[in-house]
């Protein structure tokens, strides 16, 4: 709560990107919150993160006023005086909805009408919680004891990113109505569904089913959007879309929109990298002696880890240099285009501060299909946050008219925006050009491509989108595929979590360069990264074993022969021979949602056994 700056509970500061961003609503224990717009935030406690590529990608997006990424504001100890400034550190939060029912009487109110107390509990944040205070029941008859308040489990939303409470008393009362008096919330019947809960007027006796507040009835009974943003505490002038009913806690009630990018070298030297890297710090300096200063700085802050091991002057003559010229890799909104170049160089960097590769064989048995394979030691992921969407989630358009709408972080445009990094390892396979092109000619494969055009084409038409964009292409669909069944076979060998195993398609052929590389890789949010586990099973030996068994599995799935049966232009979807038991993976390591994924183009299925790149 900001007024007070109450804590009210802890959430690791990568949830603030990807599940409790601004806007979002977080459900605690004995509280449901929504965290405020980042202008509320500390910016002195957030720590810039130096990531030129992912910076002016963000600055296309949201424009050139951006100056900084940076990371959410956290407590470097758990062992804090809970009455000390530094225990009030983190990001400012307000309870949402305002709406609050009593558990014993059912009493249903706003809490700032004073019928619900706050309780404190600083040494135990996660026990703050709202009190009805001499309650007595739902009849009345019981002695008075103060009985525990959560919040009221049903909201309003709407595709322009809106949030709203509930409109009870127009909803009670099948309108708006001059009747003010107390409402209760209860509930008939054995189980929770929405016909058996119910909402009365204790003034008036009107009483209304929570049925009535969704699909049809809905539509006809919930006001028009009032356009509200509650955590940038503002009302939008109009609103055209239609308010519809969420419960709490709802998945769909706030989708983040981000933009991710590897922390690659892109100069040929370390003390150049490092100077684009934080070129912000150094573009102003007019002497030797300013970069000095700025050298010690960035040491004790750490912002910049490694810089002071050169000597100002070899940094002031990069500066120079590249004050002369134009500094490579800041300028350009490219996320995947510099990547796929560092990775398929023919003498990639070894090591550099974020990262450290080594060439790795081709496994005997897949020569002809495999280019190369790099084994990534040490890399760094860097995550920005742009915005964010409800109720739907932000579907891919070329075309900036048909993206959804996209709610802002604050009121203003943003200065900064939060993002993370994370520091892994990962395995980046390359295919082979010439056999990729002779797959994708055959008929077979040609057919399974207007298949699943037919299914995009329908997927976009229902959600009025254009059925001309977004297709990613034949290569890209195999590419995915494969992705996904070597991630599902890494995460029983490797240790790690499946959901923490992430993936990186490059499948453009737009450029001059035609892409065909597959990265998959795993992450951590502490700064010493992974293991090596996956590493380790990159490795020729174990690499061929383990594309040997993914591909053995992807040849039956326990769902056919419906799985590999499925005709995605029948039901608009978008994918071919797929499903949770053979190849979906979690929604945190794909980078498509689960989308264009077909394993008939990997290896014979069922029901198609020309397709296959792989024999």
């Amino acid at each position: 709560m900001t007024s007070e700056k109450t804590p009210v509970g802890a959430v690791r500061p990568s949830q603030l990107l990807w599940t409790y961003g601004p806007g979002a609503l977080i459900d605690l224990p004995s509280l449901s919150v929504v965290t405020l717009a980042t202008d509320r935030w500390e910016e002195s406690r957030c720590q810039p993160i130096e990531e030129g590529r992912l910076l002016a990608a963000v600055r296309k997006a949201l424009g050139p006023q951006v100056e900084k990424l940076r990371m959410p504001p956290f407590q470097t100890s758990d062992d804090i005086n809970v009455w000390s400034a530094e225990a009030n550190i983190g990001v400012p939060v307000r309870p949402f909805p305002r709406w609050l029912r009593c558990v014993k009487c059912g009493l249903l109110s706003p809490y700032d009408l004073g019928l619900f107390e706050c309780k404190e509990d600083r040494y135990r944040p996660e026990r703050t919680r709202f009190i009805h205070k001499d309650c007595r029941g739902s009849r009345g008859e019981q002695p008075a004891k103060d009985a525990d308040a959560v919040p009221a489990r049903f909201l309003l939303a709407c595709r322009a990113g809106h949030l709203d409470d509930f409109p009870w008393h127009y909803f009670v009362h099948s309108g708006p109505s001059s009747c003010k008096g107390l409402l209760r919330f209860f509930e008939s019947g054995a189980s929770l569904q929405t016909e058996n809960l119910w909402v009365k007027c204790d003034s008036c006796g009107a009483s209304r089913n929570m049925a009535h507040a969704f699909g049809k009835s809905g539509k006809e009974n919930l006001p028009q959007c009032r356009g509200r943003h509650p955590h940038m505490d503002q009302y939008d002038h109009e609103c055209d879309e239609q308010a519809r009913a969420v419960l709490l806690g709802a998945t769909n009630s706030w989708f983040p929109i981000t933009l991710s990018a590897l922390a690659i070298p892109l100069a040929r030297d370390p003390i150049t990298q490092l100077v684009q890297d934080g070129w912000d710090y150094f573009m102003d300096l007019a002497s030797e002696s300013e970069v000095a200063v700025t050298i010690k700085t960035l040491k004790k802050t750490g912002a910049l880890p490694g810089i002071d091991k050169h000597s100002p002057k070899a940094v002031w003559d990069v500066v120079q240099a590249i004050k002369s010229g134009t500094p490579a890799g800041v300028g350009g909104a490219d996320i995947k285009g510099p990547e796929w170049d560092v990775l398929t160089d023919p003498s990639p960097p070894t090591d550099w501060p974020h990262f450290l590769s080594k060439p790795a064989a081709v496994p005997a048995a897949y020569q002809n299909r495999i280019h190369s394979v790099l084994l990534l030691e040490r890399l760094r992921e860097v995550n920005a946050l742009l915005g964010f969407t409800r109720v739907e989630a932000p579907e891919e358009s070329g075309d900036p008219d048909e993206q959804p709408v996209r709610a802002a972080l604050c009121k203003d445009p943003p200065q900064w925006v939060p993002a993370t990094q994370v520091h892994g390892e990962g395995i980046f396979i390359r295919f082979d050009e010439k056999a990729l092109q002779s797959w994708e000619g055959r008929p077979a494969v040609q057919a399974r491509d207007k298949k699943l055009v037919a299914g995009h084409r329908g997927w976009r038409n229902a959600r009025k989108l254009d059925p001309g964009e977004g297709y990613p292409g034949i290569r890209y669909v195999l590419l995915h595929t494969l992705s996904h069944l070597l991630i599902r076979e890494l995460a029983l060998e490797c240790g790690y979590n499946a959901a923490s195993i992430r993936e990186r398609i490059y499948a453009d052929t737009e450029g001059d360069a035609q892409q065909a590389g597959v990265l998959i890789y795993t992450a951590a949010a502490d700064s010493d990264g992974t293991l090596g586990g996956l590493v380790e099973l990159g490795k020729p030996d174990n690499l061929g074993r383990l594309l040997k068994q993914a591909l053995g599995r992807a040849t039956i799935c326990s769902s056919d022969p419906l799985c590999s049966e499925h005709e995605p232009e029948k039901d608009r979807s978008l994918h071919a021979a797929a499903c949770h038991a053979c190849s979906f993976v979690s929604e945190t390591s794909c980078e498509f949602g689960n989308r264009y994924i077909d394993r008939a183009l990997i290896v014979p299925t069922l029901d198609e056994t020309d397709a296959a790149f792989f024999d």
